[in-house]
């Protein structure tokens, strides 16, 4: 097995849960109502599924077989704000469920198919979490965390800038002091 494949967990609406492993990158084939996964379950067997099938992905550290919680995420939402820059989510699911997760604040959330989420809690079995836009009912930006400050100061005359802390500022022509 290369090392471009990664353990995943795939959630259905209508089934349980699949266990395998899909590439690294692009693992998205076709677009629009047809893009699929194709995933190379622990069998060997490539599986394609349909994307609007799909609940969630998610990226894990170990398969867990027996456990009806493989993926191990005891908490779907933070408990104090996130301290790693990004965008603070909240999504909801076509089942009613709702999840917390922070994406990146750059133009990847733009992507056509879904969104990539590192869950509230790092600590679990779950690294990362792939949820398709098709699997959402709403999205709600709560925080948009760090980043540079984008406003600059008004550029002021270098005299101006100086500050004067034993003297007098220098005299003004026409000012007695």
């Amino acid at each position: 097995m290369s090392t471009s494949h990664k353990k995943v967990i795939v959630r259905r609406f209508h089934l349980d849960w699949i266990s395998g492993y899909l590439s690294s990158a692009d693992f998205i084939q076709g677009s629009g109502a047809a893009a699929r996964l194709d995933l190379l379950d622990l069998s060997g067997r490539v599986l394609p599924l349909a994307l609007p099938e799909i609940k969630m992905v998610s990226f894990v550290r170990e398969f867990n077989p027996g456990d009806p919680n493989p993926e191990r995420l005891l908490r779907k939402g933070f408990i104090a704000r996130p301290r790693s820059d990004g965008l603070w989510l909240r999504l909801t699911f076509r089942d009613g469920d709702q999840m917390e997760g922070m994406a990146a604040n750059d133009l990847s959330l733009l992507g056509l198919e879904g969104l990539l989420l590192t869950p509230p809690d790092t600590r679990s079995n779950t690294q990362r979490i792939y949820v398709p836009r098709s699997a959402l009912t709403g999205l709600q930006v709560l925080a948009v965390i760090g980043g540079q400050s984008r406003r600059k100061s008004a550029s002021l005359p270098l005299d101006s800038q100086q500050k004067y802390l034993f003297q007098m500022a220098p005299a003004q022509p026409g000012n007695a002091n």
